[in-house]
């Protein structure tokens, strides 16, 4: 049988490529996405998309409600998301609290219900716009605490948290997935993307995504709200 992991997959670029490379490397994969209470559900409907284009298993959504906390452009209506070089925070309004804390342990759990042996996750620290659940130290510390709060951890099962895009710039990511065959015209990368799924192009998500296809040298496939 083929090694179990458990891809979360936002349907942005980033995710996505984790997703191929998951399975590229011979992974049986499940993906999760999770309902945050984020602006838009395009970015839902992507990830659903894509999970049954690459995956045989269904695909699972858990919703957590962060809205109801609020504290991020992404999930506060009264706060607007910025376009890109707008602010001069080091950690920009498009953080949403502890948001990989909690999508790491809602993927642990569901990776210890179908005996996944780690868990995909697509964060890098070159073109992350400052999140501090994107560094390589967060990662390591959440991983040792994965293998010491969880039955399969205790019962000798390590679960592994790969990182494949952690020293990877958008458009080393974007070479990646397209050497893979991934079709980035299905993805969803914008804070502000309307229902249809069209990119508003002025967001931080916006410039870093268009900057790596330039960088890349391959067309990009975005649909924005001005074409």
């Amino acid at each position: 049988m083929n090694k179990k992991c458990v891809v979360l997959l936002s349907g942005g670029l980033d995710s996505s490529t984790c997703l191929a490379v998951a399975k590229d490397q011979g992974y049986d994969c499940y993906t999760l996405s999770i309902d945050y209470g984020q602006r838009h559900v395009a970015e839902l409907n992507a990830s659903a998309r894509i999970a049954a284009m690459l995956t045989d298993h269904p695909h699972q959504v858990v919703q957590i409600n962060l809205d109801a906390i609020g504290g991020s452009a992404l999930t506060d209506e009264a706060i607007e998301v910025p376009d890109y070089g707008c602010s001069d925070e080091a950690i920009p309004v498009t953080y949403v609290p502890a948001r990989n804390t909690i999508f790491l342990s809602t993927a642990l759990a569901y990776a210890e219900v179908v005996g996944a042996e780690a868990i995909f996750i697509g964060v890098t620290a070159v073109d992350y716009s400052g999140y501090p659940d994107c560094r390589a130290e967060y990662i390591e510390a959440f991983t040792t605490m994965a293998n010491l709060a969880t039955k399969a951890g205790v019962e000798g099962q390590r679960l592994e948290i790969i990182t494949p895009l952690i020293d990877a710039d958008k458009a080393q990511i974007i070479q990646m997935g397209h050497a893979l065959g991934f079709d980035y015209s299905q993805t969803v990368s914008c804070y502000n993307a309307n229902e249809a799924g069209e990119a508003c192009g002025t967001c931080d998500s916006c410039h870093y995504r268009r900057q790596g296809f330039t960088q890349a040298g391959i067309a990009d496939p975005t649909r924005y709200v001005d074409h």
